[in-house]
């Protein structure tokens, strides 16, 4: 029965190619669409689900209260993880993580005593608990003793062969990153995986960080610094986060009780931009609900162009189901008829989809830089299987309960009326909630793309164009060296002004403390944020001074320069009022009188509210060289620049960024949201222009002998391509009144996600309400002209 239902249902698809056609392209992109946002979605929430006791394994965060609100970080303070270890000896593992960026690794020989390479990476320091808590296995060494001395370096498949040629032979080579003692390759690392937040390529011992000028105050928290704690099974982590806060206090000053910790499970690192990961991205699961409804909506749209279509079509099938009938052939049997037709769509649509799928996935990971494949497996089987089944019955179960329906007698006659065929005011809601959903997504686009071109073209309070970065060779030799350098370079003909600092003026990276003011007896009750950085700076970026001057050229502190903010946060309404008066830091270990007082400017993104800020001269905190150059001279200026750093630095790598370039790139994930709304809205405006066809084939076929009349009686074309535009430009209108609300909650919502954001604009809803007209108004403008030039007597013909 069921092939012979298939049989049939096969040979009445080779009589309609063109309706085959449209439906299978219309459904395929649809699922095509639906399927790139599973893949992306198992991807994304796959992070890190590796590991094998990912349910027991917790980050300790920090959580401060502040005035403002809290302020969330990845870090941790140094003995936080000893105190662990001695407070709560249950727990099965404490294992501490440091990510340094951008250093320079170099390649030695045998003997450990010249260059042979090198390379820029990002580098860490573990502890040999580390890899006992997280499944990053070794090809080679041994996981427990790998990094258990100083000195000692494990590198990853991809890295070792790299800078070795073949990773078999690395165990004992020798590598040193910036001016460091040598260390010794004593393991391999088996490649992590695309998806992890833990990019691991280079990890050093951590006891060789130690070596270095660490803090011991439980007051310095450092954002590079991640521990994470294993929980015993018997422990549960409501138990363990009680503990922890009685821990924090037991360890924590008194003057620090706003500073906390709290725990982060591993699986849902990926998820919370507030902390933050190593790799620098993260995914909220809001995004992912809104691309899963996205995905959901685009399939719902490709089920109701196959409906629309299929009852469109009603009317060439209408002798064929009144003939049926007549022969005997029960409802039910039609109904499964028509279902095996869809089912065959359906199935010839995944086919395509996948094919599809598969050309779009290397633009989608070039996109968004990811690493996301076409795997065969129980859940993609089970995903297609699933959505093959609910696409038949979607799109297949009303049009087959219309067709089946037809009254015989009427059919044959000729006399089928409109309300017979497929109902036609189902058909009007069905396009105007297509295109409602098409209007949304236009509208989110829209809004995306405003906030994008706010981000990158809004006034920053300082010059940001032709400004390189360039990182310093940060050992006491590099520093020593950064004086003369800086004056080589000022005397080239291509540069205007050269400084030193920490930061650039808008940077991701960041140091705050908190400071006592004008001799009080208590610290204020907000920190600051340090900008370190030589009196150059100012002239540099084009820094406005609203009083006061920059501070003496020195190398160490003489004075401290303060924004705006800072006044205001103190209390002062004149900014003339802060001069002279005096800040301390680091328990009075530096003081100085504020000097000057610059307009604000954004210290972060614009994705962050401004802050109070202090500036400073420190020598030994320098990290950049910022160099404005002249832009028509931009490329022999840059070489200039390299042949003197290479004189000066032989030993190390030159780079350098654009500061409006790396700027861009701190909206880059946001950049990225705003390509893939533009092609999900793309794909659902394409689908509903489909099924916007399909409803004017239906109008050209239900009133041919109407417009055969009107034509008789004078009509004109234009006034017949009206009749049939009225109809949709109405429920376009339509579409966009359910759209417009809709839109502005999603949107206003996913704004307050930033502290600096466009208005929601009546512009924006007048240009989305054109675009989807015009849009119409395209695809219809055939088939309406089409059916006004018919001529009337072939119009008025009958069988």
């Amino acid at each position: 029965m069921l092939k012979n239902y298939l049989k049939t249902a096969w040979q009445n698809l080779r009589n309609h190619k063109a309706y085959v056609t449209i439906n299978a392209i219309g459904l395929a992109v649809g699922i095509a669409a639906c399927l790139l946002v599973f893949l992306l979605i198992q991807y994304e929430t796959g992070f890190d689900n590796f590991h094998q006791n990912k349910e027991r394994i917790y980050r300790i965060v920090s959580a401060i209260k502040t005035p403002e609100g809290m302020n969330y970080s990845q870090g941790s303070a140094y003995p936080v993880a000893d105190a662990l270890q001695l407070d709560f000896p249950q727990l099965e593992q404490v294992a501490r993580i440091y990510a340094r960026r951008d250093k320079q690794i170099t390649v030695l020989n045998d003997a450990g005593n010249a260059a042979q390479k090198k390379f820029k990476e990002q580098v860490f320091y573990a502890e040999p608990a580390f890899f006992n808590m997280f499944n990053f296995p070794l090809l080679a060494g041994d996981p427990k003793t790998a990094l258990s001395a100083t000195h000692t370096v494990v590198l990853s498949q991809a890295t070792a062969e790299k800078y070795f040629g073949d990773w078999h032979t690395a165990i004992g080579k020798l590598i040193k990153y910036d001016n460091s003692p040598v260390f010794k390759v004593t393991g391999i690392l088996q490649n992590p995986p695309a998806n992890t937040d833990f990019p691991l390529q280079v990890v050093f011992s951590f006891k060789s960080v130690l070596q270095e000028d660490i803090s011991t105050d439980w007051a310095a928290l450092d954002g590079s610094l991640n521990t994470f704690v294993l929980l015993p099974k018997s422990m549960s982590a409501p138990q363990f986060a009680a503990d922890l806060n009685a821990f924090v206090k037991r360890h924590t000053p008194a003057e620090y009780a706003n500073q906390g910790y709290q725990l982060q499970p591993l699986s849902n690192i990926h998820f919370e931009r507030a902390f933050g990961t190593f790799s620098g991205k993260t995914f909220s699961k809001e995004l992912i609900t809104a691309l899963s409804l996205i995905g959901f909506f685009l399939l719902i749209i490709a089920c109701i162009n196959f409906i629309n279509l299929a009852t469109a079509q009603a009317a060439n099938r209408s002798k064929e189901v009144g003939i049926r009938k007549v022969l005997g052939s029960s409802k039910k049997q039609l109904i499964l008829q028509f279902l095996s037709e869809t089912f065959l769509i359906t199935l010839a649509s995944v086919v395509i989809a996948i094919g599809i799928a598969w050309l779009a996935l290397p633009l989608l990971n070039q996109l968004l830089q990811i690493s996301v494949k076409i795997r065969p497996g129980l859940a993609l089987m089970a995903f297609l299987g699933i959505l093959m089944i609910s696409v038949t019955f979607l799109s297949g179960l009303y049009p087959a309960i219309v067709l089946s329906g037809f009254n015989p007698i009427a059919v044959l006659k000729n006399k089928m009326t409109s309300k017979t065929v497929g109902g036609f005011s189902m058909r009007r809601v069905l396009v105007v909630f297509q295109f409602a959903i098409a209007q949304i997504l236009i509208i989110g686009t829209l809004i995306i793309v405003k906030q994008m071109d706010f981000f990158q073209n809004a006034a920053v309070g300082f010059d940001k164009e032709a400004i390189i970065t360039v990182p310093m060779a940060n050992d006491t030799a590099g520093r020593a060296k950064a004086d003369a350098l800086k004056i080589q370079l000022q005397q080239q003909a291509g540069i205007k002004d050269v400084s030193q600092s920490a930061f650039s003026p808008m940077d991701q990276a960041g140091w705050d403390d908190d400071f006592i003011f004008d001799n009080a007896t208590k610290k204020a009750g907000f920190k600051t944020d340090f900008k370190w950085a030589d009196a150059d700076y100012f002239n540099t970026y084009n820094i406005r001074f609203i009083a006061g001057a920059p501070y003496r050229p020195a190398d160490s502190v003489n004075g401290f320069v303060v924004n705006e903010m800072m006044t205001k946060k103190l209390g002062f309404k004149n900014p003339e009022g802060i001069i002279g008066k005096k800040i301390s830091f680091w328990d009075g270990k530096i003081v100085a009188p504020v000097v000057g007082v610059v307009k604000d400017f954004n210290g972060y993104s614009l994705k962050e509210a401004m802050k109070p800020m202090v500036l400073s001269s420190n020598k030994m905190f320098y990290r950049i060289f910022n160099i404005k150059i002249q832009p028509q001279n931009a490329r022999q200026t840059l070489a200039a620049i390299e042949q003197l750093w290479n004189r000066t630095y032989p030993d190390f790598m030159y780079e350098y960024q654009f500061l409006d370039e790396k700027i861009a790139g701190f909206y880059k994930q946001e950049h990225q949201i705003s390509r893939l709304y533009q092609l999900f809205a793309g794909i659902a405006i394409f689908i509903s222009c489909l099924g916007l066809y399909g409803f004017v084939s239906f109008m050209a076929v239900q009133r041919t002998k109407e417009v055969g009349v009107r034509k008789v009686l004078g009509a004109s074309t234009g006034s017949i391509i009206y009749l049939f535009s009225k109809e949709f430009t109405l429920l376009i209108g339509i579409a966009f009144l359910i759209a417009m609300p809709v839109a502005y909650y999603i949107m206003h919502r996913w704004l307050q996600n930033f502290a600096y954001r466009v208005d929601i604009g009546v512009g924006i809803f007048l240009l989305t309400i054109l675009i989807a007209e015009i849009i119409a108004w395209l695809t219809v403008g055939y088939r309406a002209v089409k059916a006004a030039v018919v001529s009337p007597v072939k119009s008025l013909r009958t069988e």
